[in-house]
């Protein structure tokens, strides 16, 4: 063997050898650099690790991450479309209430609360549809499924577009919500696969899947404006058909489906995970009422406050626009802090200012009114991030879907009772009530998560990539 390693080791140091090992180093070095075996195994009798041991490096890093973590699947490009599928499952959830008063004119209802309960299928069935795409997700694999989510958004997406009636548009609404159940369960463990700081990973996707939120809000006003609210759901359909296309070129295929491989993943022990599961589940449960009390009634809460100060639906969906735009920036320094610091000292901390914000929005009309739904967005798209990362920081890769798709179905189909309360509770009492609601769950949240297990500081993790 010594003639072959003499003649890679004078390879490399040709022009066209050191251009293509180049290409390899940094990730055999960081490998070469993790796992000590494989080092010992590289240097061999003469005790160095050069280009031939790189070398060796890039290739068992290669096998390894295809047989275990995947972790070279989720390249670029990859993550780009599966940040991109979460802004567009959001948007494409959030078209409706942004609409409604559109959407109730065209078809003779006298008020946009009247049609409001015909959007709560698509929620319940975004929460429910969640078991089975995370069962799915893990033993038929992630790639497949998000491949069913994008095309079957896009699709159903213009089947609304097509509905005559309120009924229909109820059908048309709850398929959209089956296929927009499968990112949270499936995307998010995809993306997390591998990553040296998760937290940062899921900060960035929840950043994203907000400015989805925003592209609600500015985009569907301006389609409504000027060429009416079907083609407010025809081209964001379109959007999720082509990015169903890319993914399909850029995504590689897995070799086995995340149950069926080993994991390399290691996770924090002697933790109940029952008491885990169960204050997990709850504070998501609640976390997700005030995400859908608000993101479906803020639009028509920030009408109804700058009452007299801005009319245009177009100018109010661009100021929800640079609302949630701006609120969701929290979820980056969350994201960050996550993977430095104890979860429950951060997570008591930006519920208990969830709530007192909460209620200052309570006493506030006009301009003041526009601040404090701000900072009131920026508290509960902070607290987004937390659940995620409770999943990464507790499972194992192969089970992480189907424990995201068991949290997910209860909170977010228990959530959905949000959206048809909306209409009823705002028509009844005010906007005020349904704030005063809305800070009372805030209140509960804060118990609950007081209940969360102390854990120490995340150990820093190398790179997989």
């Amino acid at each position: 063997m010594n003639w072959s390693r003499e003649w890679l080791c004078a390879s490399i140091t040709t022009p066209a050898g050191s251009e293509r090992a180049s290409a390899v180093t940094a990730r055999g070095t960081r490998f070469a650099a993790r796992a000590s075996a494989l080092r010992d195994v590289a240097v061999g009798k003469d005790g160095d690790v050069g280009g031939f041991g790189r070398i060796l490096g890039v290739g068992e890093h290669a096998r390894q991450s295809l047989a275990g973590d995947h972790s070279v699947m989720n390249h670029r490009p990859t993550q780009t479309l599966l940040n991109i599928g979460h802004a567009l499952d959001h948007m494409l959830l959030l078209i409706f209430a942004t609409a409604v008063t559109r959407i109730a004119a065209d078809f003779g209802l006298q008020r946009w609360e009247d049609l409001m309960p015909y959007g709560v299928a698509a929620f319940f069935f975004f929460g429910v549809g969640s078991l089975p795409a995370g069962k799915l997700g893990d033993l038929w694999g992630r790639r497949k499924m998000m491949l069913v989510f994008f095309f079957g958004l896009g699709l159903s997406s213009m089947l609304v577009a097509a509905a005559q009636s309120p009924l229909q548009i109820a059908m048309a609404l709850a398929m959209l919500g089956c296929f927009a159940s499968i990112y949270h369960p499936v995307g998010i463990p995809m993306l997390v696969q591998g990553a040296a700081r998760p937290g940062w990973t899921i900060g960035v996707n929840g950043l994203v899947g907000n400015l989805g939120v925003a592209f609600a809000a500015v985009t569907t006003g301006f389609l409504v404006k000027y060429f009416g609210w079907r083609t407010a759901f025809v081209v964001p359909g379109i959007v999720c058909i082509v990015c169903g296309a890319l993914f399909a070129a850029c995504a590689h295929p897995e070799d086995a489906a995340p149950a069926k491989r080993k994991s390399n993943n290691s996770v924090l022990t002697g933790v109940s995970m029952a008491r885990l599961f169960l204050v997990m589940t709850m504070a998501a449960t609640s976390g997700s009422l005030l995400f859908n009390f608000s993101t479906n009634s803020n639009f028509e809460l920030l009408s109804a406050r700058l009452h007299g100060l801005v009319q245009d639906p177009a100018r109010v969906g661009m100021l929800l626009a640079a609302v949630y735009g701006a609120a969701s920036l929290t979820q980056l320094i969350i994201g960050h802090l996550i993977d430095k610091h104890s979860l429950k000292r951060l997570y008591v901390g930006v519920i208990g200012t969830q709530a007192l914000l909460l209620m200052l929005a309570t006493t506030q009309e006009g301009w003041s009114f526009f601040v404090t739904q701000f900072l009131f967005m920026s508290a509960i798209f902070a607290a987004i991030p937390f659940t995620d990362a409770m999943i990464v920081r507790f499972v194992n890769d192969e089970m992480r879907s189907r424990v995201a798709g068991m949290r997910l179905a209860v909170s977010f189909g228990a959530s959905s009772v949000a959206v048809w309360l909306i209409g009823p509770v705002v028509k009844g009492a005010g906007f005020t009530a349904l704030l005063s609601v809305m800070a009372l769950i805030s209140v509960v949240t804060l118990l609950v998560v007081s209940q969360l297990p102390t854990t120490p500081k995340p150990n820093p993790r190398p790179s997989a990539a």
